[in-house]
């Protein structure tokens, strides 16, 4: 039996080329996984064990995340190392929610960047304790003590160093614990031998200062610990680390740790914090549905002795079949267990359990509470619950963010074709983010995804592992069509074909939702109001009105794209005894619908993307001229040791091909990420643009 206390499950999240692969082969030669070190553009061909797809080892990126299990000094470790690319976040997603615990790495040059913005919210969204590690220490550049100033004003994080680096760049050579009070350097070919010493003369003021600073910071969380500062004693080691782990716990406070991975120094330290600070899967609340007491909330119990519930997070199709990866979160799960899938009420026996490590297994015959493990050969979606016995719980899935771009792809013959259907079948069950449909109009086959690098890869893995050669079209982006005024509408639908005809009535008006001031929650794409008096329309109508409404949003006159933030309000209607019908209401909405759509001044939204782009200074200026030629907004702009970082707000529409013009301009040396930002009005130049392109296809189509 496991001890639970001992378990620690936890996921490496950062921004793009923070370190993350690079730290996850670390922690996994440490903890004796493997025994050689592999480098992410390693010259030696194999590429780092985590990025186990072949692609990843060319593009030098991470594409899917990957499991692994660890042992450190007696505590069993569950890793997650995730893609950094915003075009994989829902890969983030999926792993924050199954995890209790993260590392969040940052760079010490670069600092907090646009993703770590966007996984530290991540974090939040699941309640995710974390620990906070500065890589590459040994960069030219590098200042922890900036990055930890940034975290409290960009993440708002309560960041505290528990470490401080001895030297920087060329002359970064080991670690001051804090805590303890101990220099610590990294020994060995490989810095296997972690050799304890005085801390050195010209860091003791500057140790001591950091440590009243951490014990300040610790003390709001322990009484202990504020009566022996008030006292003016010093705390022993363990009463402090008692201190910091209930901060970290309760999300109130980031301990944060520096080193250089990829020159093996501050990785033992950091895998001892994760053991004393982040959770063990006791510690964690987390939340079902019982679905026979009417989806009333409980809190599941980390009890070996009680039915299994698992939740399914991530879907793998290999060679051997689909490989479902599982968190066990109740009870535990033995080979030959039967369980039920509570979506589809469908009974399964547990023929195959296994423990991945990569793209490697290991058969396990029983999985514990807090374990993540995978399971073969059965047929289910991401986000299911599986349970035993009599439990009939539901667990709330993750936040899948929409797509916003989308590419037509033709194949080149018949059995191209078969193979195209059988990938993007396969993509469509492992990715929630990657979409796909058969444009009724056009038939072309349509593929959608959060970004251009997000469909490139996909693409590439068709011609890879189906063997489809594959031509895609031009990216088309994913506008929305609105309405900017109120306007009325009094419909009415009658149809007389011999014997009982249709006949409704429906009377309101339509309206744009509009955001509170000050307020940050996101407007609803759409709100019904009833205010129907006196049984106007009669009561079992009133929904065919709402889904007359919810069909007319659907497709936009405009462009034939979704229509968003309109509030829909009914306040009058006739009906007749025979020939009114939940058909003839809806037919009367969606008509209604388009008549007063018309008159409320349609304009079209498109994408804006929170663009970050970071290269060197002298290119600054060309930098600035590539974001106003795409109809950019810079925010900010910030220069630091000859690198400047450039915020800015662009329209999707404009960025296709932005990396090649970015590359060619800056000789290879900037780089951008970018990632949705919010929708905003087209203009009106622009919106005529697409409307006559809108109009010409349809002409083309008949």
């Amino acid at each position: 039996m496991t001890d639970l206390s001992k378990m620690r499950n936890i996921g490496i999240s950062a921004h793009i080329d923070s370190g993350k692969t690079t730290l996850s082969e670390r922690i996994l030669y440490y903890c004796n996984r493997i025994h050689a070190i592999h480098e992410v553009h390693g010259k030696d061909g194999v590429g780092a064990t985590m990025d186990s797809m072949e692609l990843e080892r060319e593009r030098g990126i991470t594409i899917a995340s990957a499991a692994t299990s660890v042992h450190w000094n007696g505590y069993d470790i569950n890793v997650i190392d995730t893609p950094g690319h915003v075009d994989f976040t829902v890969e983030v997603e999926r792993s924050l929610r199954v995890l209790d615990g993260a590392i969040l790495v940052l760079c010490s040059v670069g600092g907090v960047q646009s993703q770590s913005i966007t996984v530290d919210r991540q974090m939040d969204r699941y309640r995710v304790p974390r620990v906070a590690f500065i890589n590459k220490c040994d960069r030219v550049g590098a200042n922890p003590k900036r990055v930890v100033e940034q975290m409290r004003e960009k993440l708002k994080l309560n960041a505290v160093l528990v470490e401080l680096p001895i030297g920087l760049e060329d002359g970064f050579e080991g670690v001051v614990d804090l805590v303890n009070m101990k220099a610590l350097y990294f020994d060995g070919p490989n810095g296997n031998v972690v050799r304890e010493e005085a801390i050195p003369a010209s860091l003791e003021a500057e140790a001591r200062e950091r440590r009243a600073m951490l014990i300040e910071a610790a003390s709001d969380f322990d009484d202990d610990l504020i009566m022996l500062a008030l006292d003016g004693g010093e705390p022993d080691p363990e009463l402090l680390e008692q201190a910091i782990r209930k901060g970290t716990l309760s999300l109130k406070m980031c301990p944060v740790f520096v080193g250089s991975a990829h020159k093996n120094k501050g990785i033992q330290p950091l895998l001892d914090g994760v053991t004393k600070y982040l959770p063990d899967p006791t510690e964690v609340e987390n939340r079902a549905l019982d679905l026979d007491d009417g989806e009333r909330e409980i809190v599941l119990q980390p009890n070996p002795e009680r039915p299994p519930v698992v939740l399914a997070f991530k879907l793998e199709d290999g060679q051997y079949g689909q490989l479902t990866y599982i968190r066990v979160y109740e009870g535990c799960l033995h080979k030959g267990d039967e369980l039920v899938n509570t979506r589809t009420k469908k009974k399964f026996k547990v023929g195959r359990l296994i423990k991945m490590h990569a793209s490697e297994m290991e058969d396990i015959t029983e999985a514990y509470c807090g374990d993540i493990a995978a399971l073969f050969g059965i047929d289910c979606a991401s986000g299911d619950t599986f349970c035993g016995g009599k439990a009939n719980y539901s667990m709330t899935s993750m936040f899948v963010p929409n797509p916003v771009i989308s590419l037509a792809i033709f194949p080149k013959d018949k059995k191209t074709q078969d193979n195209m259907s059988k990938a993007i079948n396969r993509f469509m069950k492992e990715d929630p983010t990657f979409q796909c449909y058969v444009d009724p109009e056009s038939n072309q086959t349509i593929i959608k995804g959060m970004g251009e690098l997000h469909l490139d890869v996909y693409v590439e893995r068709m011609r890879r592992e189906y063997k489809c050669e594959v031509e895609t079209g031009q990216p088309e982006v994913a506008y929305r069509e609105a309405i900017t005024q109120k306007a009325e509408f009094n419909y009415t639908h009658k149809k007389q074909t011999g014997g009982a005809g249709q006949y409704a009535r429906v009377a309101g008006w339509i309206e744009p939702i509009t955001a509170v001031p000050g307020s940050e929650e996101e407007v609803p794409e759409y709100e019904f109001v009833n205010e129907v008096k006196g049984g106007a329309i009669p009561t079992e109508y009133i929904p065919s009105c709402d889904k007359g409404f919810k069909n007319a949003m659907k497709k936009g006159p405009q462009l034939g794209f979704p229509i968003v933030g309109v509030r829909c309000l009914v306040n009058d209607g006739a009906w007749h005894p025979v020939d009114s019908s939940d058909m003839a209401f809806q037919t009367a909405a969606v008509a209604a619908f388009r008549e007063a759509f018309a008159k409320a001044k349609p304009t079209i939204l498109e994408p804006v993307m929170k663009v970050e782009v970071e290269g060197p200074t002298e290119f600054q200026g060309a930098i600035f001229g590539t974001v106003n030629q795409r109809r950019g907004m810079i925010i900010s702009s910030t220069e630091d040791n000859g690198v400047c970082r450039v915020d800015a707000e662009v329209p999707l529409a404009e960025m296709f091909g932005y990396s090649t013009v970015l590359r060619s301009m800056t000789q290879g040396k900037a780089e951008y990420t970018m990632e949705l930002c919010r929708y905003s009005k087209v203009p009106a130049s622009i919106a005529d643009e697409l409307r006559l392109k809108a109009q010409e296809k349809e002409k083309q189509k008949k």
